[in-house]
């Protein structure tokens, strides 16, 4: 027994230093996260896998010490990027000589999206204080205490099943976590003005790539403000002006001066484009008054939740553990600063124990309604601009008319092949029949009604061969019904489990037509290449907006850059100025959200909507 005890105490011992020094893994991802503020991506990767050897070792330290088996918890790591046979790398709509950029871009979105990524983090901050009680317990109970570590590492370090939703406590925290969040991202905005300010005076080259640099940063609180809050913030600024091209002479052209290398005027139209920018100058304001506001916002609610977290850890924690040391370990300063007693008591205690929970609860009430002000405040400033959006729109249907010409004629060339092979070439061997059947009908009557027989099968089944050339051009539900019930329709005729949500106002007839065929593209993929068994479609049409999200359980690792459908899906949405974007991580789930910019349709006076349901 005396024996199983002292290696009880060593492995207690172990364990807590082993718990501490979690605590420089924290350090290290801090300072990842602020260079990922300034766009260093791989920094704050590397911090959080550098810091997953440590979590491994301590699941396996719990399974062998502690008797408590603790799995991996993390998703699976995202394949190396594929080149495609021209020698590039596609991501979305960019092409990349090397596969770098990507493959960190992956590991970021991969790593940051794993929930398992957040409880790491949780653990970090919390296990070593668990390390500074398991001492004592260990030293008092033995073995018992290192199994209820156990049991406390497998809860933080194991899978856990998925979960409809965040309890009321830890979506609270998460949300002033957003508050935090993006006062972070406003103070790393704020550190790009002086820098982008003094480029503007020396050296002037230098001012449109800090303003780059600076965007990327902005970019970066937009994307998270829609991500934690729901808000939208849609980039403002204007299209970056294209590179010189040489006049007939052989000279560039730069306002009224011309010059032998592209390399000035190049510089000057960035410098212009840059300068003249007012969102240029609306971000620089944005980065003042939004870290001022958003501050001021989040230290009352994370100075409450944080006096009332101290509060309960000085009451029940240190006092009883000063007591127990004969050291200074008391609540003396720390309620004293709201004019009340300090507690040397467990009655004391016990009083003052209602204080610090209600200073707690309150801080967190009101935080998500604070990070979604808080986001929409940023809006003001860091939102486009009418001029900013009609310009964008202008570039982006530029970009995008070159792809609409060739999907649309590569559509004329599918209809006209199908109608050439297919319908053609009945009719014409229905002419030769009918020619047959004149022939026989006064010297072989039976013949003549065997071949009129088979005309008949024949025009049926060219009649159905038809009706599905034409609905696969315009289904018929979708002009009568609208799109809400034209994709229920679909959802029926699938081979999944298709559930389909949502209220659709009817809408203009080419948008609806855009998002009909783009979701039978999408059931078409999960079915066929995903290996779903279920999927999810989600309608919502709010402010000229319509969107859509389809999510399949299929096992993912779906590829825009290698699927010619979801290419062919890009390029029909682009038609509209919307958006695709896909995530489909390795193990799955798949989920495609779909943007489209569209108006009601004006020749319905009663727009008909569409429910829920769900198919089997």
């Amino acid at each position: 027994m005396i024996r199983e005890y002292l290696t009880s105490v060593r492995r207690g011992l172990a364990l807590a230093g082993l718990a501490l020094m979690s605590l420089l893994d924290l350090l290290l991802e801090l300072v990842g996260f602020c260079l990922l503020c300034v766009g260093l991506v791989f920094a704050y990767t590397l911090a959080l896998e550098g810091a997953r050897p440590r979590a491994a070792l301590t699941r396996r330290l719990a399974g062998r010490w502690c008797g408590i088996e603790v799995a991996p918890p993390y998703r699976p790591a995202p394949p190396e990027p594929e080149r495609e046979p021209d020698g590039w790398y596609r991501e979305g709509n960019s092409l990349f000589k090397r596969s770098w950029f990507i493959k960190w871009t992956k590991r970021f979105e991969w790593i940051s999206d794993d929930p398992a990524t957040g409880r790491d983090l949780g653990w970090q901050l919390w296990n070593p204080f668990a390390a500074l009680l398991l001492v004592p317990a260990v030293l008092l109970t033995g073995p018992l205490a290192l199994r209820v570590y156990g049991t406390w590492t497998r809860w933080w370090l194991g899978p856990r099943p998925a979960r409809a939703g965040d309890g009321w406590v830890k979506a609270r925290l998460k949300a002033l976590g957003f508050q935090l969040g993006l006062f972070a991202f406003s103070a790393a905005q704020l550190g790009m003005v002086i820098p982008t300010l003094l480029g503007l005076i020396w050296p002037a080259p230098l001012f449109p790539t800090l303003v780059v640099a600076g965007r990327a940063v902005t970019d970066t609180l937009r994307r998270e403000a829609k991500n934690w809050t729901g808000v939208r913030i849609d980039r403002p600024y204007l299209p970056e002006p294209p590179f010189p091209v040489p006049r007939a002479d052989g000279m560039y052209q730069h306002g009224r001066q011309l010059y032998d290398t592209p390399w000035w005027p190049a510089r000057l139209a960035r410098w212009r484009w840059a300068m003249f920018d007012r969102a240029t100058w609306r971000d620089l304001a944005a980065a003042v008054v939004n870290s001022v506001v958003l501050l001021l916002m989040a230290v009352p609610t994370a100075a409450l939740v944080f006096f009332g977290l101290w509060g309960v850890l000085a009451l029940w924690v240190w006092r009883p553990i000063g007591q127990w040391t004969g050291t200074s370990w008391s609540t003396t300063h720390w309620f004293s600063m709201i004019g009340l007693p300090e507690a040397t008591t467990h009655g004391q205690a016990l009083a003052l124990t209602p204080v610090a929970v209600a200073a707690f609860v309150v801080g967190l009430v009101p935080t998500p309604w604070l990070a979604r002000q808080g986001a929409r405040f940023a809006k003001l400033l860091l939102g486009p601009t009418e001029a900013s959006r009609l310009e964008q729109r202008v570039e982006r249907l530029k970009q995008t008319r070159a792809d609409a010409s060739v999907a649309q004629a590569a559509e004329l060339r599918r209809i006209e092949r199908d109608l050439h092979d297919g319908v053609q070439s009945r009719l014409v061997a229905m002419g030769m029949k009918l020619g047959a059947v004149e022939a026989l009908i006064d010297s072989d009557p039976a013949a003549a009604k065997r071949l009129a027989a088979e005309l008949r099968q024949t025009s049926s089944e060219t009649l159905t061969e038809l009706r599905l050339l034409v609905r696969g051009i315009h289904p018929p539900v979708l002009s009568e019904r609208g799109l809400g019930d034209a994709v229920r329709a679909m959802a029926l005729d699938s081979p999944l489990r298709a559930s389909v949500n949502g209220v659709v106002p009817r809408l203009e007839q080419p948008a609806e037509a855009c998002a009909y065929f783009a979701v039978s593209e999408l059931l078409g993929n999960a079915a066929k290449h995903g290996e779903a068994r279920r999927v999810s479609i989600e309608l919502g049409y709010d402010d000229g907006l319509l969107r859509i999200e389809v999510t399949d359980d299929g096992k993912g690792g779906a590829n825009a850059a290698r699927g010619s459908g979801l290419r062919g899906i890009e390029r029909r949405l682009g038609t509209f100025d919307g958006t695709f974007a896909l995530t489909s991580p390795p193990g799955g789930p798949t989920k495609a959200t779909m943007e489209i910019p569209c108006q009601l349709d004006p020749d319905v006076s009663s727009p008909r909507t569409s429910t829920s349901s769900e198919t089997d």
